[in-house]
């Protein structure tokens, strides 16, 4: 029989353990672990998808603690040229009868009398106002019409409709492929990529290619499961009584229904679209604008602030130009102050809305954009956000690591002669993000179109903060956003941009700000690793091409400014400044709100073997007109100073140095440029840039890794000299060649110049078939080339004998031991007898586009090796598919194969596993098939640097001056540099250390009681509702009364073993114990007291 105290004994423990364990885990989701309810589909209404949906669940506004599922918001979009609709923009604003009276009097003056044609009427609120631009309808409009219109002195530009398409599918994620699995399997990998995809037929009767995808204009970007505002800090600002209150926030997206209880101040909905409803049918434009201004449940940032509601998409998910030009000019008229756009696209040349978004800002509206979500590669950036003057925003996950899905820089409207800016501008929480569903409750979403809305949150919260609303605009928001921005370790500055959004350091910059001129990047350290990549990624020598940095100068002090006299170029003579020199070319208006600074760095010749750290800087003073209400006349003045740190080598071997033909690249927009593998129908235009530093990184490391030395040519070939470099790459160049490049580059082989060209797919009958068709407007789009620009690169290399085919494959092979994949790539049709060549069975890709069929077919030349006859000439090697190179699609990477190609190139060393290869076969002739044409028809004369029209045959333009540099001046200074280049961005002026927070007050935003009904929020005593899961003042409380109930508790069971441990035991005769027990319950009945034994 066991003792008749044990059962206590043994009790004790777990019990107090339990009420102890009880009220830690209550009291552990009060410091930050939130449950996360169940995501909700963004509308009941789904677009026919092969693609599996994820079941639809209700989301409870008492947040579930199931596990939530991983969602995917899968975007199709497109967007076509509207047959017979023309955007007319005019000079100025003019109202609807001056407008129809300019339009008639330019058609009347261009003769053609027989022209139909009227005024698309409006049927939204911008019809009563007057206007800067008209929508026209003209049926079978003549060149001669379209001349007489934009001859018109008040009509400024004339440009075809544009409508756009795209699609929210919510999908489960699925688990990520394992890598080089294509082989014996139907399913295709993203290398480096997010992007879903799979293989499937390529016959127009499974609907090949009817959309252009993904990548051709705006769309609503990703909404993919917490509560920012407060992990953001929002709610210090709310107990000093700042919650949003006017300021003006708009919403451009899918609407919001009119009783959504989860919003006090909607000021105003508008409907731009030609549905007659006002709400939202899909959810996005709800969750959007609660992440800025939910006063419950999910807590947006600025819940008192003014909420406008533009509906610009419909339910079937279409927009179009017209509409979004509409909407910005009654956000101008209405005198908008914040502006969220979760919308994106890398359509920069769509020149009425980019040249709207400027007119907005120069309203002083500040418009934040989503970056995009085509991360992880690089060069995906959308547009508006990478403009200038709109602040783009990235997304992170809660552990401040960048999304993935995240588009990443650089802005690729500066190639191919210039570098891109750094984008994003800043980061914020993206992943898992808690907003408001469609009707009530709460959804946890992710993208950047979750990202944008936080920092829109943020912006508008933190307007409302500040005395003198003069002072904000969209320059002074940017810079105190990206001044006071924590940078994340490890992730480099077109990842990241300028860091993760502060609030609360925002908030202190702000209220002390002085208008000022500031620049983005601050300074300029090509030794830093890795933020400044990928300038850190290569030191820089002398006879390199010049390094080019572009730099953003943003203007707080007005909304046009310019820089005054020169930039002055200040070497660091103790620090070898004088062995660099600088060229400087800059906007000469900055408008709006900002301009550029493009910085050249080059090495002095006396530095050609010297090796070590250099530094000096740039000094730019900023004038811009005071404002009329400023006490300050005249104009306004602001001197920054760009430091600028490099590490320069001694000038490496020629057989080390690789030059990049950038040049000859060109990308969407503005044509039609088809994607190199023809399998990615979601995704078939070629918009990443086609450069070292961005679809094609992975190619770039990996050189620098094996101590290559690799350099961009954005000029003409006629402007390099080749006895500085041991091999030229071109890749899937799209570009024709002048005739003196031809000529040139002859010359320069036969002195000992190397080459190496991959090529890509060039066939005329399928371009015709994979032409973009609309069944809304019946518009096709024809491509302007092919994968790469075959018949230029075959007058290129003819005078070797060489040619490439317009031959269409693909398939799985091994070479020299390694597993390969060739996507979509070409054969080589013709080559010297005496070189080596190559060849594969490959699958005929072209007869599955055109006929359906499938066909294998036997010694496909696909690599080709030759040694130039001439005493030191150099050599060539073609290779048809690029794809194994490019970030964009691949699936197995050739590096290898480069490797060997380039010590083939540069050294003369012939790889035995090619040489010696089973697959080698005799060079072909050349008279197997006719060699490639060009498309009859074709319009790459638009887009060209090469050609131009002529009487209707394209024919080459006088070959351009090669670009020359201004060196600056140098001013030196026998002064020490800084040791340390990044400090914390500060601005002139702003000392954090004087900006306290003041004591913050018993405050919250004022909510509204619950409807009958409503549930999720908890009644406060005083009528009062809690703001989201609990109320900021029970908030702070109810942490602190359970930590001190668990130790009351934890103190009580220490000294009950206590006591147990230092009573002696005693050991009672057996036949007594009953007895004893008895005595001993009535004991504790009476006195409340735990015997000891």
């Amino acid at each position: 029989m066991v003792s008749a105290t044990s059962p206590l004994k043994m009790l004790l423990p777990p019990v107090w353990a339990s009420v102890l364990l009880g009220l830690l885990v209550g009291f552990l989701p009060l410091v930050g672990m939130e449950p996360t309810g169940e995501a909700r589909p963004a509308s009941d209404h789904h677009p026919p998808s092969p693609e599996p949906l994820l079941p639809t669940s209700t989301s409870s506004s008492n947040c579930s603690h199931e596990s939530e599922a991983h969602l995917t918001l899968k975007l199709e979009f497109s967007t076509k040229t509207v047959q017979h609709e023309y955007i007319v923009g005019f000079t100025g604003y003019f109202t609807a009868k001056a407008r129809s009276l300019y339009i008639s009097s330019a058609l009347r003056s261009g003769g053609d009398g027989a022209l139909e044609w009227h005024i698309v009427p409006r049927e939204n609120p911008a019809a009563d106002f007057p206007s800067d631009f008209e929508l026209l309808h003209m049926r079978q409009a003549s060149p001669s019409s379209l001349l007489a219109l934009e001859d018109h002195p008040y009509i400024k530009r004339v440009t075809p409709q544009r409508k756009v398409f795209r699609k929210l599918k919510y999908i489960p994620s699925p688990e990520p492929p394992a890598p080089n699995s294509t082989r014996g399997t139907q399913r295709w990998q993203s290398w480096q990529s997010s992007r879903p995809f799979r293989r499937t037929s390529l016959s127009l009767a499974s609907g090949f290619w009817h959309a252009t995808g993904r990548h051709s204009s705006r769309r609503l970007l990703r909404a993919i499961p917490r509560h920012v505002a407060q992990i953001l800090q929002a709610d210090v600002l709310w107990q000093m009584g700042h919650t949003g209150a006017g300021v003006k926030v708009a919403v451009f997206d899918t609407g919001l229904s009119e009783k959504h209880p989860h919003f006090k101040n909607v000021k105003e909905r508008t409907n731009w679209t030609n549905e007659k409803t006002l709400d939202d049918g899909l959810g996005h434009g709800t969750f959007v604008a609660g992440v800025i201004a939910s006063m419950r449940e999910c807590q947006g940032f600025a819940p008192d602030s003014e909420l406008h509601i533009f509906r610009v998409f419909t339910n079937n998910q279409v927009s179009y130009t017209s509409w979004f030009l509409d909407a910005f000019n009654y956000a101008i008229l209405k005198k908008i102050d914040v502006l969220n756009l979760s919308i994106g696209g890398p359509d920069f040349m769509d020149h009425p809305f980019v040249d709207k978004v400027w007119e907005l800002t120069a309203n002083r509206v500040i418009m934040v954009s989503a970056i995009g979500n085509d991360g992880p590669l690089y060069g995906t950036l959308n547009n508006p956000a990478d403009q200038m003057d709109v602040i783009g925003v990235g997304g992170i996950d809660f552990e401040d690591n960048i999304a993935r899905f995240s588009s990443r820089g650089m802005t690729t409207w500066e190639l191919p002669g210039g570098y891109g800016r750094v984008k994003p501008d800043i980061v914020t929480y993206g992943s898992g993000v808690r907003g408001s569903g469609m009707k009530e409750g709460c959804r946890s979403l992710s993208g950047t179109s979750v990202a944008s809305p936080v920092v829109a949150g943020a912006v508008t919260l933190l307007a409302s903060t500040v005395q003198n609303r003069d002072l904000v605009n969209p320059a002074s928001m940017k810079q105190a956003l990206i001044a006071s921005a924590r940078r994340l370790p490890g992730v480099n500055m077109f990842e990241q941009g300028h860091g993760k959004l502060d609030l609360i350091r925002a908030y202190q910059i702000l209220n002390s700000y002085k208008p000022q001129a500031s620049l983005s990047p601050s300074y300029i350290d090509l030794t830093e690793s890795p933020y400044m990549w990928p300038y850190c990624s290569q030191p820089i020598y002398y006879g390199g091409m010049p390094t080019i940095v572009n730099v953003t100068i943003l203007n707080g002090m007005g909304v046009t400014g310019r820089i005054v006299d020169k930039p002055i170029w200040q070497p660091y003579l103790p620090q070898n400044g004088d062995l660099f020199d600088v060229a400087m070319s800059y906007s000469p208006v900055l408008w709006p709100w900002a301009g550029y600074l493009a910085v050249s760095i080059s090495v002095a010749k006396k530095a050609a073997s010297w090796e070590g750290i250099a530094q000096g800087h740039v000094m730019i003073t900023v004038a811009s007109p005071a404002e009329n209400n400023s006490e300050v006349d005249g104009e306004l003045t602001s001197t920054v100073k760009l430091p600028i740190k490099v590490k320069i080598v001694p000038t490496p071997p020629r057989s080390k140095r690789v030059l990049w033909d950038q040049y000859h690249n060109l990308r969407y927009p503005p044509g039609y440029f088809p994607r190199d593998n023809l399998r990615m129908k979601n995704d078939p235009l070629d918009w990443n840039g086609d450069h070292i530093h961005t679809n094609f990184r992975d190619m770039y490391q990996h050189l620098r890794s094996m101590g290559y030395f690799v350099e961009v040519l954005g000029a003409p070939i006629t402007c390099f000299d080749a006895s500085q470099y041991g091999t030229l790459l071109m890749v899937d160049s799209e570009e024709e060649y002048f005739p003196e490049e031809i000529t040139k580059l002859k010359r320069d082989i036969d002195n000992g110049l190397s080459l190496i060209v991959f090529s890509d797919w060039y066939n005329t009958s399928v371009m015709r078939k994979v032409k973009f068709y609309d069944e809304n407007t019946r518009q096709w789009w024809m491509p302007d080339t092919g994968g790469a620009n075959v018949p230029a690169l075959n007058d290129l290399i003819s005078v070797w004998g060489m040619a490439f085919s317009d031959g269409l494959y693909e398939g799985d092979f091994t070479l020299a031991d390694h597993d390969m994949y060739y996507a979509s790539g070409c054969s080589i049709a013709k080559f010297p007898e005496d070189g080596i060549v190559i060849a594969k069975n490959l699958k005929d890709q072209g007869l599955e586009v055109l006929k359906q069929e499938t066909a294998v077919v036997e010694g496909v030349p696909i690599l080709g090796l030759y040694q130039t006859p001439s005493d030191g000439g150099g050599r060539i090697a073609l290779y048809g598919d690029s794809n194994c190179i490019d970030d964009s699609h691949r699936q197995k990477d050739c590096f290898w194969m480069l490797d060997a190609l380039l010590q083939y190139t540069s050294y003369s060393m012939t790889p035995p596993s090619l040489s010696h290869s089973h697959s080698r076969v005799p060079p072909p002739k050349g008279t197997e098939r006719p060699l490639p044409q060009r498309l009859e028809g074709n319009h790459l004369y638009r887009y060209s640097k090469v050609l131009e029209a002529h009487l209707g045959d394209p024919k080459p333009r006088p070959l351009p001056a090669c670009p020359h540099l201004s060196w600056a001046k140098p001013q030196p200074l026998n002064e020490t540099a800084p040791s340390n280049l990044w400090k914390h961005q500060k601005l002139l002026s702003v000392d954090l250390d004087k900006v306290v927070l003041p004591n913050a007050r018993a405050y919250r935003p004022q909510v509204r009681p619950l409807s009958p009904g409503e549930s999720g929020a908890w009644d406060i005593p005083g009528g009062r509702i809690m703001p989201g899961r609990y109320n900021q003042e029970v908030g702070q409380t109810i942490p602190v009364f359970a930590f001190l109930g668990a130790m009351v508790v934890l103190s009580f069971f220490v000294v009950q073993l206590t006591k147990a441990k230092s009573k002696p035991k005693r050991r009672k005769p057996r036949i007594k114990r009953p007895t004893y027990l008895q005595q001993q319950t009535t004991t504790t009945a009476t006195t409340g007291k735990t015997p000891t034994v």
